[in-house]
C-alpha cells in the first residue's frame, strides 16, 4: 500500500512559478514510478510529467516541456513538480500518481493516486 499526499498548490499570477511536493509513505515506495496528472474543470485528467525509479529519466507532456521540471528528493520519498513560466490555462488540480510496472501516461494506468493540490494561474 502506497499513500501519496500533495503540498504546495497556491494562486500565482501568469509568469509566476510554484513548486508541488508529493511525498510518500509504504515500505514499498521506492518500486514505483511515479507522476504528475492534472485536472482542469470539466475536462478529462491529463498526464503531465513522470519520472523513473532512479530518477535518471524524465517525461513530459508537450504542453510543459521546458517549463516543468519533475524529480526526486533525498531520501527518496518525495517527488517533486518545479512549474515555471506558468500560464492560465495550466489552472487545475495536480495529482500526484505512483505505479509500479511503468511509468503511466493515462489516469487508467494509475495504482495509486493523492488527494489532489489546485493551483490557479491568474491573467
Amino acid at each position: 500500500q502506497v499513500q501519496l499526499v500533495e503540498s504546495g498548490g497556491g494562486l500565482v499570477q501568469a509568469g509566476g512559478s510554484l513548486r508541488l511536493s508529493c511525498a510518500a509513505s509504504g515500505r514499498t515506495f521506492s518500486w514505483y514510478r511515479v507522476g504528475w496528472f492534472s485536472q482542469a474543470p470539466g475536462k478529462e485528467r491529463e498526464f503531465v510529467a513522470a519520472i523513473s525509479l532512479s530518477g535518471g529519466n524524465t517525461y513530459y507532456a508537450d504542453s510543459v516541456k521546458g517549463r516543468f521540471t519533475i524529480s526526486r528528493g533525498n531520501p527518496k520519498n518525495t517527488v517533486y513538480l518545479q512549474m515555471n513560466s506558468l500560464k492560465p490555462e495550466d489552472t487545475a488540480v495536480y495529482y500526484c500518481a505512483a505505479r509500479r510496472s511503468s511509468i503511466a501516461t493515462m489516469q487508467s494506468e494509475v495504482d495509486y493516486w493523492g488527494q489532489g493540490t489546485q493551483v490557479t494561474v491568474s491573467s
